[in-house]
């Protein structure tokens, strides 16, 4: 059932409260809140989830007095999210991932997509660069190293400028803005969907559901994703089974017949969904792979 928030005018943005769950990633940590502390024009607030934290990652957010909760062992995406988002001060809560590296004015080019917009109904992604190919049309490609110890820093400063990309739709993933009232009222990640496996596409579902039309990645705001996969050392949910048997769509069709995943030009309004004979047809093949 679907119930719509009323979207409120929003003042201008001077800062996001910026979460940030960590499992045992310490050296890419390091790039990444050193990228923040760099990079970053407006004033954030900076939350740590520390999901285990005994490789020094505990130690070290705790050196640099940054807010942060703790897990004794990794307790997924969604917990660690939702609990770091309980401190969040600021009207606007940013996820971030731990190995991201934030590019000059990635925040600012954010807040003037806030300012266009006008109001809080509204979800926004930066532009990935990612080192190799994966067939994501929204992210860039080039490679500045895909490890710690090879990072290409320099080199990255110097043409990430030219990597930028025009606005495109289907904002999901992280760094993924939301208004903190929106966060609050659709209950912030489904726990259901831990360890976190469909849950950004979940979460941009309730957004749906609550009457949000409004999903942009903005093409000049650019972080450096190194694609650390710590995905790897857990067992992960069948998410998408999970995404068809609670909302009746497969998570494909909603990407692509509701948020319209990477096309241009990017509306500021979406429209409702196009059911047409492909979209049954597409719900049907699920329904006999997953079960009525």
């Amino acid at each position: 059932m679907s119930v719509h928030i009323q979207a409120l005018k929003v003042a201008k943005c001077t800062g996001f409260s910026i979460v940030i769950p960590t499992w045992c990633n310490l050296e890419f940590l390091k790039i990444c809140l050193g990228s923040l502390a760099q990079n970053s024009q407006l004033e954030h607030q900076i939350i740590v989830h520390l999901n285990d934290g005994s490789d020094g990652s505990a130690s070290y957010v705790r050196s640099l007095a940054l807010e942060h909760t703790m897990s004794e062992k990794n307790i997924g995406i969604c917990y660690a999210i939702n609990s770091a988002a309980a401190l969040a001060r600021h009207e606007w809560l940013l996820f971030l991932n731990d190995d991201m590296y934030c590019c000059p004015g990635w925040d600012v080019q954010l807040a003037k997509k806030l300012e266009e917009i006008g109001h809080d109904a509204c979800m926004l992604s930066g532009t990935m660069i990612e080192p190799f190919e994966t067939g994501n049309a929204c992210v860039s490609v080039r490679d500045f190293g895909r490890s710690a110890a090879d990072f290409k820093e320099t080199q990255l400063l110097s043409e990430y400028s030219t990597l930028a990309k025009k606005d495109w739709l289907g904002a999901t993933w992280p760094p993924t803005l939301v208004s903190k009232r929106w966060w609050n009222a659709i209950g912030g990640f489904s726990s259901e969907f831990s360890p976190g496996m469909s849950s950004d596409n979940d979460f941009s579902m309730k957004m749906w559901h609550a009457g949000c039309r409004c999903f942009v990645g903005v093409g000049d705001s650019l972080v450096y994703h190194f694609i650390s996969r710590s995905t790897g050392k857990i067992k992960k949910n069948n998410g998408r089974r999970q995404f068809f048997k609670k909302w009746g769509v497969s998570q494909s069709l909603f990407d692509h017949a509701y948020l319209r995943r990477g096309a241009t030009p990017a509306l500021l309004e979406l429209p409702e969904p196009s059911k047409n004979f492909g979209y049954f047809a597409n719900t049907l093949r699920h329904k006999f792979r997953y079960g009525f």
